[in-house]
C-alpha cells in the first residue's frame, strides 16, 4: 500500500462529513457541523493515521478513531473563541458570534462527549491505553489555555514559562495524536513514547514558527494581518526573547510601546519591528525553531519500524514546516 497525504486527508474529510453528531435540538448540533465544515489542515487526525501506518497496513481501520482528536481540537477552538471574544474563525463568523455564547458553550461540551463516544468503539486492549492518555492530554490543554490567559495579566514571563505554556496548550495534542495512532497500531511502549515526544517537539516548533510568521510573514500567505500579536501585546517567543536580550534602554522602549494606548497600530508595529531587527530576533527565532525540529527528528529516528513509512511521516512534517516559513 502506498500512502499519500491527499488520500489520507480525503478519507478523514469523508468520515467527518458523514459523521452524525445529532439533530435535535437543532441549535445544539448545527453549530458543531458549521465549525467542522470550516475545514483546516486536519493535522491531528493525519498524525494519528501516519503513526498507525508505521506499524499496520489497513489504514481504513484508523480513520474513524482519528476524527476523535479533530472533534476534540475543534471543541477547544469553540471555547477558546468565546474566551478571546474572537469574531472570526478561518474567515467565517465564530460560533458564539453566529449564535450566542450559551449555545457555543453547550455545543462545545457535546463535541467533547462525541470524542469520548468515538474512543469507546476502540478494542478493549487499545481503549485501556488510549483513554487515560486522552484524559491526561485533555487536562493539559486546559492547563495551557489557563496559563495563556494568566500571562495576559502578567507584565513579564520567562521563556521557560512560555515554552511550557505552548507545550501544554498546543504541543501535547500533537503528541497524543501520534501516541494514539501508535497504540492502535500495536507498537511497543518505547516506540509509542518516542512518537509522543516527536509530536510534542514538533508542536513547539510549529507554535514558535507561528509567532515568527505573525511578525515577519506575508499577509496574503499568512491568512491574517501581519503584526497582530504586537498590536494585541501578546506574549510570544519574539517579544519575550527581545526583552530578555535587549539593553536597558531598548527594554524601556519596548515596554513603553506595549503599554502605550495612544500609539497607532501601524506605528506600534513599525517601532517594535525596528527593535526586533536590531536584536536579530528573526535569526534567533529561526534557530530555536530548527532546534526543536532537530530534537523531534532524533525521537523519530529512534522509532523502530519500516524505514520507508517513517520517511513518509518525516516528509509530511518537513513539508508542513516549509509552509511555516
Amino acid at each position: 500500500m502506498i500512502l499519500s497525504t491527499n488520500n489520507i486527508l480525503k478519507k478523514i474529510n469523508t468520515e467527518i462529513n458523514t459523521f452524525k453528531y445529532g439533530s435535535h435540538p437543532q441549535n445544539l448540533y448545527e453549530p458543531i457541523s458549521y465549525l467542522m465544515d470550516l475545514g483546516g489542515k486536519r493535522l491531528r487526525p493525519m498524525l494519528v493515521c501516519y503513526a498507525y501506518s508505521l506499524f499496520e497496513n489497513d489504514i481504513s481501520t484508523i480513520i474513524k478513531p482519528s476524527i476523535a482528536v479533530e472533534i476534540f481540537h475543534n471543541f477547544t477552538l469553540m471555547h477558546d473563541d468565546i474566551m478571546d471574544n474572537a469574531p472570526l474563525r478561518r474567515g467565517k463568523p465564530t460560533v458564539h458570534e453566529k449564535w450566542n455564547n450559551n449555545i457555543a458553550i453547550l455545543s462545545g461540551d457535546v463535541m467533547l462527549v462525541k470524542a469520548y463516544q468515538i474512543l469507546e468503539t476502540l478494542a478493549p486492549s487499545h481503549f485501556k491505553k488510549v483513554f487515560p492518555a486522552f484524559n491526561q492530554c485533555a487536562a493539559a490543554v486546559c492547563e495551557g489555555q489557563q496559563l495563556d490567559m494568566d500571562f495576559s495579566q502578567k507584565k513579564v514571563i520567562s521563556m521557560d514559562e512560555y515554552i511550557e505554556m505552548i507545550r501544554l496548550k498546543t504541543a501535547v495534542l500533537l503528541g497524543f495524536s501520534l501516541e494514539m495512532g501508535a497504540i492502535i497500531g500495536n507498537a511497543n511502549d518505547e516506540n509509542i513514547q518516542h512518537l509522543k515526544l516527536f509530536g510534542e517537539e514538533i508542536g513547539i516548533a510549529f507554535q514558535i514558527a507561528d509567532d515568527l510568521l505573525d511578525a515577519y510573514g506575508q499577509a496574503d500567505k499568512f491568512g491574517k494581518k501581519v503584526g497582530g500579536d504586537i498590536v494585541e501585546n501578546k506574549k510570544t517567543f519574539l517579544s519575550i526573547k527581545a526583552l530578555e536580550i535587549a539593553s536597558k534602554s531598548e527594554q524601556k522602549l519596548l515596554e513603553n510601546y506595549f503599554s502605550d494606548q495612544e500609539i497607532s497600530a501601524e506605528q506600534k508595529i513599525e517601532s517594535v519591528m525596528k527593535i526586533y531587527n536590531s536584536l536579530n530576533i528573526y535569526e534567533i527565532t529561526k534557530e530555536e525553531i530548527n532546534k526543536y525540529f532537530e530534537s523531534a527528528l532524533l525521537h523519530l529516528g529512534k522509532v523502530k519500524c519500516d524505514i520507508f513509512r517513517k520517511g513518509l511521516l518525516k516528509k509530511f512534517i518537513a513539508e508542513l514546516m516549509e509552509r511555516q516559513n
